[in-house]
């Protein structure tokens, strides 16, 4: 068998599947059935001659051999889409960036930092994408973005187990805070005593596993009343807002609060740390995605000095 003989479908499917994390999701992304993606993946293994990818339950990841054939393809692969915008009289792409987020990076951090490079770097196109940190760290190993800001919370492990690690830096570190409807009898403290949280009515995420009560404090001693679920966050705001509950924001979403909302600091219990990660595959970084990094680090450090 020979490599060179790799087709681009199969490269692309690779992507997908390592992006992804599983057969039946890169199938969706694609618009091709499992057992299509499936007979993509045996061949491209066959003329690798080595798996590329390790089955487990629950999805898939790379080999090494993997790894090494999906950073090969991530090249080839930009270089035919912006050789096929060429030949279709569109702009190249020299100059593009790839972020992906998580949802309440969007709210403050990136409109700040992207702001600002229009005005310093107006040549770079940031391309971005909104994502769970799982599938931005998928989307990082398979090259589909160049720079991921993630959530993070204790015990703070490692963003995945794959080789070599992801470059990481901590970009905001800052608690866990309440937002709470300006009326609401709290609302009038400096801070929120943990004790005084026992009895509230609740706005959480509608996530399932150990995310269920995603807008609950954590450790509460009770079983907590849920009054409604939200997955935006801006949503979930309002909904303080017109008095429906108290939930859970991250530190760095109050510059975002509507008005009607207070976000408060919690006393009286473990501290809840929270932190805002930037992440990039290992090796040098392009002018580009470097200058698109400086930004981000720049407006993380602008809203870390805010009150």
């Amino acid at each position: 068998m020979d490599f060179t003989e790799v087709s681009l479908t199969a490269l692309r499917v690779l992507r997908a599947v390592a992006e992804q994390g599983t057969f039946t999701a890169a199938a969706a992304e694609l618009g091709y059935t499992q057992s299509a993606v499936s007979r993509q993946i045996a061949s491209i293994e066959r003329l690798a001659g080595a798996p590329l990818l390790e089955r487990r339950r629950g999805g898939v990841r790379l080999t090494p051999a993997g790894r090494i054939v999906l950073r090969r393809a991530a090249v080839v692969l930009d270089e035919i889409d912006a050789t096929a915008r060429e030949l279709s009289g569109l702009p190249a792409r020299a100059g593009t960036v790839h972020v992906g987020w998580f949802p309440s990076a969007g709210a403050v951090l990136l409109p700040r930092a992207l702001s600002a490079l229009r005005r310093t770097d107006p040549a770079i196109t940031v391309v971005t994408r909104e994502g769970t940190t799982p599938a931005l760290v998928r989307a990082l190993r398979a090259g589909r973005v160049d720079l991921a800001v993630l959530a993070s919370a204790p015990p703070f492990r490692p963003l995945d187990a794959e080789t070599p690690a992801l470059a990481v830096r901590t970009l905001t570190e800052r608690s866990l805070r309440l937002a709470v409807p300006a009326g609401h009898p709290l609302a009038h403290r400096d801070f929120v005593d943990v004790a005084d949280l026992r009895g509230q009515r609740w706005i959480t995420a509608p996530s399932a596993g150990e995310d269920q009560l995603m807008g609950v404090w954590p450790g509460l001693d009770e079983r907590p009343e849920i009054a409604h679920t939200a997955r935006d966050w801006l949503a979930k705001l309002h909904l303080v807002a017109a008095g429906l509950g108290i939930t859970t924001v991250p530190g760095v979403l109050a510059p975002a609060a509507p008005e009607g909302v207070r976000i408060l600091p919690v006393r009286g219990g473990p501290q809840e740390l929270r932190r805002m990660l930037l992440a990039r595959a290992p090796g040098p970084l392009s002018e580009p995605v470097a200058r698109v990094a400086r930004a981000l680090r720049a407006a993380a450090i602008e809203l870390d000095t805010a009150p």
